[in-house]
């Protein structure tokens, strides 16, 4: 049976370019759908799947990132004595318990197999998850709980997965499937942003790992690929001849918060799921497009 999943890991060191001036002094993963920031509902979707432990990987001027699941005793305060316990409560749930929070920094940007190798030291010999907050995900139950759910049967490294046109393999980790039932494809390997005339398929990840720690046998070695960078995705392909690789594909709606209109298209759809804005948005909405 394969190992518990207790600690996930989320990469957060990057620049945010795509959305300057926006990210110049704020973090991009604190970039706010409706009104909480992408790290957020990353960290949410973790601990809803079982997830104890949460590992940021960090760059300079990250450190609100970390802030953002530590006590603000002034505003806790103010709250409390203006008797605001609604918006008190909803900011002491975002909490994990002490202890369960850790920062490592990148000092840096050598991809995200680099990112994910600085946090080596805080996973041990178990499987862990990888998160990526870009990637919104809107599913019941949560990706990562899918994912673990999998996980749990056939061990190893498993992906979430979708399946994008095959001019955009251009632009994500895409597996070579060996078998497919419709929902769990098993891959005898993964290829990073492949030309779309010689991608092996058209099933590419979108930002939810669980990986077993063998990964790290080819991280250590820090072989550049794709870009200069340090790829995740060829370790992951460098364990398939000993561990089991899957993709699982994802059930639910997938927002690319790293493109703009991605963005702008998951705060709509998360304010529709909120009932006491939905028809207001409906509304505003509509008469824009009017």
């Amino acid at each position: 049976m394969a190992g518990r999943v207790r600690k996930a890991v989320f990469p957060v060191a990057g620049l945010g370019t795509r959305f300057l001036p926006a990210t110049k002094v704020i973090a991009k993963e604190m970039l706010p759908v409706v009104d909480k920031p992408l790290i957020q509902y990353a960290v949410e979707e973790a601990a809803a799947a079982g997830i104890e432990y949460f590992i940021f990987i960090t760059g300079r001027g990250k450190s609100v990132l970390v802030d953002h699941f530590d006590h603000a005793p002034e505003l806790e305060t103010l709250l409390g004595s203006r008797g605001r316990e609604e918006e008190l409560e909803s900011l002491l749930a975002s909490m994990p318990e002490p202890g369960r929070v850790a920062a490592v920094r990148q000092q840096e940007p050598l991809g995200l197999g680099h990112a994910v190798w600085c946090a080596r030291a805080n996973l041990g010999n178990e499987p862990f998850a990888v998160l990526l907050p870009d990637e919104l995900l809107m599913s019941d139950p949560p990706c990562l709980r899918q994912l673990i759910n999998v996980h749990e049967k056939v061990g190893g490294n498993v992906v979430a997965v979708t399946q994008v046109p095959q001019e955009q393999t251009n632009r994500y980790g895409i597996l070579d499937v060996e078998s497919d039932d419709g929902k769990v494809a098993k891959a005898k390997g993964m290829v990073e942003k492949p030309d779309p005339a010689s991608a092996p398929s058209r099933l590419a990840n979108i930002g939810r790992y669980i990986l077993d720690p063998a990964v790290f046998h080819h991280l250590d070695k820090q072989i550049k690929g794709v870009g200069g960078e340090i790829q995740l995705t060829d370790a992951i392909d460098a364990t398939t001849d000993t561990i089991p690789f899957h993709g699982v594909r994802f059930e639910g709606d997938r927002f690319d918060c790293g493109d703009k209109v991605g963005f702008l298209t998951a705060n709509i759809a998360f304010a529709l799921k909120r009932p006491e804005m939905a028809d207001r948005v409906r509304e505003a909405v509509g008469a824009l497009l009017a």
